[in-house]
């Protein structure tokens, strides 16, 4: 009886509280914020900007505000700012809507919502860009390149001119390079030095890409792309290969990058040219051990990519083939040029046998 009697209490100034409470916050309403728009800032970027609503109660009151992101990502989150900056791409259009969210204590009140859009730019979408790609690459002076290919859209009138932007933080910069079809027409864009810092990791690179025609509107196109995913990792460097009794020993160094070492991995490819077995085997590390048959020829090469550190790029190229091994496979060519000549010798001798 006593435990059902303290449960009943504890019941009792539970509902007394939320009774002291709920008159108090019912009689507060909540109101949406007030001019709220969407404002294209730079390369697929938008500032969203709202002001409190001035009737607003806020004695006592924490406000907060709820942003969802309808288009083109759907995204949610909450703020206490009156402003937020989101990057999307924006050739389908943006919308998004905001509300008031009015804390007390342990309750929150909602505002109604409203809403904005930023329509869509004009012209078809087949008169689009396709098959966009894009493929960094860090030089040896530690600057970044950029090559962009695409396809023109299926839609786009003969006469269609396009142009590709970039943008890397708050830098924007026009090709100033383009490689051309048959028709004329830009399909690649190449920067030989960029403003993407090689130290960063994941920040996004946008590409916009927008086109011209006296018979149509063309359709710009935008991607987003992570800085470290389209990177094409370069070559290791100094590969030096030797036997040691049964055992082929490898090193090398990391290919040029600001990142360590310990931010790459290598495949190892071994191929023996006697029984023609091949091996690709996956390292760590920059050096390694294996036992061989030194009787045999061996051809090596290695590659890198991203291990740790950062996502993944694009596998470096192959480095240049190293032989080691007794069997020594001499040049094909010397080879069918010395049989030739023998052949040629030996024509030379049964014709002069059977002359004479």
């Amino acid at each position: 009886m006593d435990s059902m009697m303290r449960v009943f209490l504890i019941l009792l100034w539970t509902a007394n509280l939320v009774q002291r409470n709920v008159p108090q916050a019912a009689r507060v309403q909540v109101f949406p914020p007030i001019n709220f728009t969407l404002t294209v800032s730079a390369l697929a970027q938008v500032l969203l900007h709202w002001k409190p609503n001035p009737n607003q109660e806020q004695k006592n009151y924490t406000i907060r505000y709820d942003v969802k992101i309808l288009s083109p990502v759907p995204e949610e989150y909450d703020t206490k700012k009156t402003h937020s900056i989101r990057t999307a791409v924006l050739h389908n259009g943006f919308s998004a809507r905001i509300r008031t969210l009015l804390h007390h204590n342990d309750l929150q009140m909602r505002s109604d919502w409203v809403k904005e859009k930023i329509l869509p730019p004009p012209g078809a979408p087949e008169t689009s860009v396709t098959n966009l790609s894009c493929v960094t690459r860090i030089t040896i002076s530690n600057t970044v390149s950029l090559h962009c290919t695409w396809l023109p859209g299926q839609g786009a009138p003969e006469d269609t001119k396009y142009f590709l932007f970039y943008r890397y933080e708050m830098y924007t910069e026009e090709c100033q390079d383009y490689i051309k079809d048959k028709w004329n027409r830009n399909t690649e864009c190449r920067f030989s030095v960029t403003h993407i810092d090689p130290e960063e990791i994941d920040n996004l690179i946008v590409i916009h890409i927008n086109g011209s025609s006296k018979y149509a509107a063309i359709k710009p196109f935008q991607q987003l792309f992570n800085q470290n995913a389209i990177e094409k990792v370069n070559v290791p460097r100094n590969v030096t290969v030797f036997l040691e009794q049964n055992d082929l020993l490898a090193t090398w160094e990391k290919p040029i990058s600001p990142f360590p070492k310990e931010c790459f991995e290598y495949e190892f490819y071994l191929f023996n040219l006697m029984s023609g077995n091949k091996q690709i085997l996956k390292i760590s590390s920059t050096n390694f051990r294996l036992r061989i048959d030194v009787t045999n020829r061996y051809s090596i090469q290695i590659r890198a990519n991203h291990h740790i550190c950062c996502m993944r790029g694009f596998w470096s190229d192959w480095s240049e083939i190293i032989y080691v091994g007794e069997n020594k496979l001499e040049n094909p060519i010397a080879w069918i040029l010395a049989v030739l000549c023998l052949s040629t010798c030996c024509t030379f001798l049964l014709v002069a046998i059977i002359c004479k």
